[in-house]
């Protein structure tokens, strides 16, 4: 056997390993208690997935409903490929100062809850970020512990990214699973090594546990990179995300059966339906996200009030034994103890409530083991007809470079699979 076959071997075997292995990042810090309402996003309208060209304006902002006007500073750090801080110096990705204060700071007016606001944008008057690449942002506190943590994305697009949705040819999961297929133009980019200096991941509506990792090129040809896997690169399909709205926080609205004033409001959702044994329906979402939205006062940023959301699920045999939990971007799609639904053996129902700010949220059910072990179709099933976007991000790091660069972004649509 040639030393290229073996090579292209051990790459092939390294991707079927490593494709679907994903441990959460060791340097995730999940906010407290009393921080909510996280948004970090670009600066463009329905846009959610923190990711952002080089040059362009990232939103962050937060509640901390300890209301004692914190001083929170803030930490800019860059990462490898795997989410490691990188060996890089401040000074070598950004300018100005990478650790600074969050100087804007608003109390909340004429709400029930209580909190204080704070916003800030990247970049801004006090740094800017000069290379791409995967972004670690902290928040501190006074004693300069780290309270909790986002990741973002910055990319600089040197190379041209397309990117397809398929419907698996999989017999046995042609109607539960989408599969992906990219190509990578790079004309102007002299790339030595594709399998060594090219490095990929692919997700699913922006949720950080979806991805597929360590994908190297079907074929090589010319300035082209083919990664037109047949169904390797594939993913559950999933169900159109549930819904709420809260932006008329005192009445009841679709998918909200009543709402009750107790200090302030409580919100109960209509209990939930598993969907998975019942045929696909298709309505309209945002992939997960929310939106934080009210028409009871002008600024939702400091006028918008929380309320106690109750959710109730129903129980059912077919339900596996692994503990189910609330899912979306509405916390950084983390499986957490508050998002952990009850077993109710009065109601004969599962039942969890969580502090939300007004607005629209996208949500589902999943069943974990754990962090690394998440199940989207245990409770709302799977169908190929379900609307998802898929994001593939270029990394590049050349032999002798001391960091992963972002140099692509390539985006795709599941509402017209290409087969």
């Amino acid at each position: 056997m040639t030393f290229l076959a073996k090579h292209f071997l051990s790459l092939f075997f390294s991707f079927f390993i490593g494709i679907y292995i994903y441990a959460q990042n060791t340097n995730t810090v999940l906010p407290p208690a009393y921080i909510k309402s996280v948004v970090l996003q670009p600066n463009k309208p329905n846009m959610y997935f923190p990711i952002v060209a080089l040059g362009e304006t990232l939103n962050f902002s937060f509640d901390d409903i300890n209301a004692n006007e914190i001083y929170y500073s803030y930490r800019i750090e860059h990462c490898d490929y795997n989410w490691n801080i990188s060996n890089l110096s401040s000074t070598e990705y950004m300018t100005g100062y990478a650790e600074d204060r969050i100087r804007d700071y608003t109390n909340s007016f004429n709400t029930l809850q209580g909190y204080t606001h704070y916003q800030l944008q990247i970049p801004n008057d006090n740094n800017r970020i000069i290379k791409s690449g995967n972004y670690l942002l902290s928040v501190l506190d006074e004693d300069y512990n780290v309270v909790f943590n986002r990741r973002f994305i910055v990319y600089q697009p040197k190379v041209q990214v397309g990117v397809t949705a398929h419907r698996t040819t999989e017999v046995k999961n042609i109607n539960t699973k989408h599969a992906v297929q990219f190509v990578v133009n790079h004309p102007n980019l002299l790339i030595n090594n594709p399998g060594q200096e090219i490095k990929i991941a692919v997700y699913q509506n922006g949720d950080w546990n979806s991805v597929k990792k360590n994908i190297p090129p079907r074929y090589i040809q010319g300035n082209q990179l083919k990664y037109n896997y047949v169904d390797e690169i594939s993913f559950w399909a999933g169900n159109e995300y549930r819904y709420f709205d809260t932006k008329e926080i005192r009445n009841a609205t679709n998918n909200i059966y009543k709402t009750v004033y107790n200090n302030i409001f409580d919100t109960y959702i209509y209990t939930s339906e598993i969907r998975g044994d019942k045929p696909y329906t298709f309505y309209p979402d945002i992939n997960g996200n929310f939106v934080l939205r009210t028409i009871d006062a002008e600024d939702v940023a400091t006028e918008g009030d929380y309320s106690w959301v109750h959710f109730t699920l129903e129980n059912n045999l077919n339900l596996n034994k692994d503990p189910i939990y609330i899912y979306g971007g509405f916390n950084d799609w983390k499986i957490t103890e508050e998002t952990k639904m009850k077993y109710n053996p009065q109601t004969k129902l599962f039942e969890t409530t969580l502090l939300l700010k007004q607005g629209f949220y996208n949500y589902t059910y999943v069943s974990a083991k754990n962090t690394e072990q998440i199940d989207i179709t245990a409770v709302d099933g799977s169908f190929y007809q379900t609307e998802n976007d898929y994001i593939v991000i270029v990394y590049y790091k050349k032999f002798g470079d001391l960091y992963d660069q972002v140099i692509g972004v390539g985006v795709a649509n599941s509402e017209r699979l290409q087969n």
